[in-house]
Formats: structure tokens, C-alpha cells, sequence
């Protein structure tokens, strides 16, 4: 695609105007998985801008920064967030690759459009992942994927030969301080192995690591916390505030991830 007068244009003559608010909309259709609402947004923006996801966001882009290809002919490749949310992660990491351009893809206009003001070198697109991606083979060598969905055969085909796949998966203990108080969704104990099964067929894993440290959340970042994700879909929130209530003030919660990288199968 060319952008000309704020309008983007394939080569088949379609064009796509770029929202006053800075992103681009190439969805198609009805999406595989349900978009986050505006109040589901908000309350992300407002958790992460407190910085208590930020020991996730430090060491995706050190490893991002480990992992990465060299550039080669002098093109550094884009950076690619799949499923990028609000752009808080796809920022911290384009602080490490000052050459590069960063594309971000959320099926959410509402994540989108903070996304497009995230940073000054992120793209933000409104795109289904499962319906294909909307980039050219090997365009990206850095693909990152934070708690989101994925296809296998679409992140393959975006990805150099030498390119890095990220991706940062909740572990079992991951929140578990309120699992049960609260009534959230709880991690399977195989899910690192199982995500390395699923996209056997197009990567191979290359470095695993842990990060697990504690939140200090108070009754405010609580709810925030619950209503930026999947629990979102599943709690009352008369329910959630009574819950909460009677949490100590403040808690304590565990966050606890890994972070995967894969290669290209050549």
C-alpha cells in the first residue's frame, strides 16, 4: 500500500482513509474473537500507565534487543505487534530499534486509537489476525504477541528468515492471589508447552525465560485489572466490587510470565 493525502492505496485501486484519530481500518467482516469494548480499553490504558506491567514491557524489549536480526541491505525490517492493544508494550520495545517502524494490529478501534499515539513510529491498524495480516512476506523482523491470540501460518509468512517471534504467556501462578477471591480465569499448567506444540509447525523455540515479581494494587487498580482482559466477559460488577471489599487495601498480587522466542522454520 502508498498513503497519499492521508488515504491508503493497494495496488488493486481499493483505498482506506486514515481515522482523524490516526489509525487505519482493514477489517473485514465479523472477527474471529470479540474486540475489547471502550470501557475495557480505558481501564487497560489506566493499569499499564501506573507501570505495574512494566517489568513485562522491560524484558520483552531486552529480549527483543537479544534476539533480533542484523539489519541487512541497510532495511532494519518493521517492528509487529499482534493483538498490540492500547501500543504500551510495541513502545517500550521500539525504544531499543531507533531505525525501525513499528505496526501495530488489534481488532479494537478503540485500542487502535490510543495505539496510534503510543509512540511517534507505530502504526496502528484495526485487522483480524485470522483473516490474514495485512503486511507483506518477511516484512517484519520482530513480531511480538502479548496475551493475545495467534496464527501460526500468518506470523510465519510476515516474518524474515532470521526474524525473532515473541511471545509472553501467563504462567500458573500468574494473579493467583486473586483467582479464587475474585472468581478469574485460571492458566492451564501446560500452556507454555502447549503453545510451543501449536506453532511447531512453522517455528522453533530458541530461549525461554520467567519474570515474576509482585503488584501493590489498591482498590482502584483492582477492578482495572479485572475489566481489561478476558475476565472482563465473565464478572458482575456489583458482584466485583463486593469481592473486592474484602481484599486487604492494598494487596499484593503476583504477576508472573514467559517470554518465548521462536525462529522461523527455513
Amino acid at each position: 500500500m502508498t498513503m497519499t493525502d492521508g488515504v491508503l492505496r493497494c495496488l488493486q485501486g481499493h483505498s482506506f482513509d486514515v481515522a482523524k484519530q490516526g489509525y487505519v481500518n482493514l477489517l473485514r467482516g465479523a472477527a474471529k474473537f470479540s474486540a475489547d469494548t471502550a470501557a475495557m480499553v480505558a481501564a487497560r490504558a489506566d493499569f499499564l500507565a501506573a507501570g505495574h506491567y512494566a517489568p513485562i514491557a522491560g524484558a520483552l524489549a531486552a529480549l527483543a534487543r537479544e534476539k533480533a536480526p542484523e539489519a541487512t541491505g541497510g532495511d532494519p525490517g518493521c517492528v509487529v505487534d499482534i493483538g498490540g492493544g492500547t501500543g504500551y508494550h510495541l513502545a517500550r520495545v521500539m525504544s531499543e530499534f531507533p531505525d525501525s517502524e513499528g505496526i501495530l494490529l488489534d481488532i479494537s478501534k478503540f485500542a487502535a486509537r490510543r495505539a496510534a499515539r503510543a509512540h511517534p513510529r507505530i502504526s496502528a491498524v484495526v485487522a483480524d489476525a485470522w483473516d490474514g495480516l495485512p503486511l507483506a512476506d518477511g516484512a517484519a523482523s520482530v513480531v511480538l504477541n502479548v496475551f493475545a491470540p495467534r496464527n501460526p501460518a500468518e506470523l510465519r509468512r510476515i516474518l524474515r528468515p532470521e526474524g525473532v517471534l515473541l511471545v509472553v504467556t501467563p504462567r500458573p501462578d500468574h494473579l493467583r492471589e486473586l483467582v479464587e477471591a475474585l472468581g478469574l480465569l485460571r492458566v492451564g499448567e501446560q500452556k507454555d508447552e502447549r503453545l510451543t506444540d501449536r506453532l511447531s509447525a512453522h517455528f522453533t523455540e530458541v530461549a525461554r525465560e520467567r519474570s515474576r515479581s509482585t503488584m501493590t494494587l489498591d482498590h482502584k487498580a483492582l477492578p482495572q485489572l479485572v475489566g481489561m482482559g478476558p475476565n472482563a466477559w465473565h464478572q458482575q460488577s456489583e458482584r466485583l466490587e463486593e469481592r473486592i471489599a474484602r481484599l486487604p487495601e492494598p494487596c499484593d498480587v503476583t504477576l508472573s510470565v514467559t517470554l518465548t522466542a521462536y525462529r522461523p522454520l527455513i
